[in-house]
């Protein structure tokens, strides 16, 4: 919506929202929450219009232009009845829920993020009722996953205390910075991991701008390229139990569960190549994955108050820096614990670095003096240079409701991009489903994918229950 006076009231957007408004990376998050109860529509409507979402000023602001082309939010009225799209039958025929569902997210993946409407705030929500889910549509430029997810949960309870809040986990941050302080005989250490980030972030930050250039992995069946994401896509789900991640994060010392989805993503990627194509991948050959890696001081998710109040550590909107993230292909390997060791040697090598928040601060720069055109362009070379999108946001650890409704699953995924594979997990009450959009004509069976991952996870539980009851026979 273009407007050449600008009002004394518009703010301009961030870097990070106004280049998620460009042509080449302009992304909508898709969340989509399932419910136990069938949906009252009045009722859902009356709890976003007075939630804190129809309240927030992004949540309630157009996007507007000025004469020069630069991008303000502009206050605005929320009339809920264009924001709430109730969808009555089923979305699908002959489907099941769960496969009905994922071909609607999928379609709309691939929809024009301009749908949102240029006069009306970008965001909606998506009634299902035929399938008890909700599915919210919000464009990246509001804020990230991080920041998203607190919002909502704002919004929801408790199963157990219909009065509490639900709980978003601890600030384990907080207690690693302070620990280790280590005595005046130590500065060698010290000097040692300073020494230690140098280097990592000087390798990496020189991959890092080589893959905006030209350097890019090599072509295989699972590969994207530049105008990829205006593909038709497909949408499976992999489902996993967290307590089954957490006893195979016990088989290898000090890995985390992102170590584990990383050794799953690897294993079961390659399990997939070679069930597809046969032959078709070169021994050793490097398939980079793209991270997105939230920088606020407390990982996680955030209290809505620390976002709103505008704490420059914890403040709401796009807060986040890029990882390239690389697996090189093995036809096999003996013991399946072996594909997390590699994904936690070569994980620690990049928190080593400064790796994502040069990322970030780099693109704050070039959006900031050669525009918001020239860093899509650079963004876009990397995605198209590179063979997957990965991304991983912690949920509630205890079950939730929405208007009283007990929540049976949160899910997420994006708008295309290049790349023919990205995969969103989220995490929920002892659960975690990773979302996984393909293009359809590149990689034609995500239902089978998604059974790699699942089956790679079953094998190193397996592999790590062996080796812990091998350990307890001494």
């Amino acid at each position: 919506m273009g407007s050449p006076e600008m009002g004394s009231s518009d703010e301009p957007l961030t870097p990070a929202g106004r280049l998620f408004l460009q042509e080449e990376m302009n992304q909508v998050i898709y969340c989509v929450v399932g419910v136990k109860h069938p949906l009252d529509v009045d009722a859902l409507k009356s709890a976003v219009q007075s939630s804190l979402m129809a309240k927030h000023p992004r949540f309630c602001s157009l996007m507007v232009r000025d004469s020069a082309g630069r991008e303000h939010w502009r206050r605005t009225r929320v009339d809920i009845d264009r924001h709430v799209v109730v969808v009555r039958g089923p979305v699908a025929d002959g489907l099941p829920d769960e496969a009905a569902v994922n071909e609607y997210l999928a379609d709309l993946s691939t929809d024009s993020p301009g749908l949102l409407g240029d006069d009306k705030p970008l965001w909606d929500v998506h009634l299902l009722m035929a399938h008890r889910c909700l599915v919210f549509r919000i464009h990246h430029a509001l804020g990230d996953g991080i920041s998203l997810m607190s919002m909502f949960l704002a919004s929801c309870r408790r199963v157990d205390d219909p009065e509490a809040l639900p709980t978003i986990g601890p600030p384990s941050s907080a207690k690693r910075r302070s620990g280790g302080g280590g005595g005046g005989g130590e500065w060698w250490k010290a000097l040692v991991r300073v020494l230690g980030v140098v280097w990592f972030t000087v390798v990496f930050v020189v991959e890092f701008v080589l893959r905006s250039l030209w350097v890019s992995d090599r072509k295989t069946p699972a590969s994207g390229g530049a105008g990829v994401e205006l593909w038709p896509r497909k949408l499976a789900t992999a489902r996993f139990w967290l307590e089954d991640m957490k006893v195979v994060k016990s088989a290898v010392a000090n890995a985390t569960i992102n170590d584990v989805l990383f050794g799953i993503i690897s294993a079961g990627l390659f399990r997939y190549l070679d069930h597809r194509s046969p032959n078709a991948v070169r021994e050793g050959t490097r398939l980079t994955g793209v991270a997105m890696v939230n920088l606020r001081e407390q990982p996680g998710l955030q209290e809505l108050s620390d976002l709103m109040e505008g704490n420059p550590g914890l403040r709401w909107g796009n807060k986040f820096g890029i990882l390239l993230l690389p697996v090189h292909y093995h036809r096999s390997r003996g013991d399946p614990l072996e594909y997390l060791r590699k994904a936690k040697s070569m994980i620690d090598r990049k928190k080593k670095s400064l790796e994502a928040h040069f990322s970030y601060k780099i693109g704050d720069i070039i959006m900031t003096y050669l525009g918001a055109r020239v860093a899509s362009l650079l963004n876009y070379r990397i995605v198209c240079n590179t063979t997957f999108t990965i991304s991983n946001v912690l949920g509630p650890r205890e079950e939730i409701a929405v208007v009283g409704n007990p929540i049976t699953y949160i899910r997420a995924n994006s708008s295309s991009l290049p790349h023919a594979l990205t995969m969103h997990m989220v995490s929920y009450a002892g659960r975690a489903d990773m979302q996984i959009l393909v293009a359809k004509d590149i990689i034609p069976d995500p239902d089978f994918l998604a059974k790699c991952f699942e089956d790679a996870l079953l094998e190193m539980k397996a592999a790590a229950a062996a080796a812990a009851s091998t350990a307890s026979d001494y």
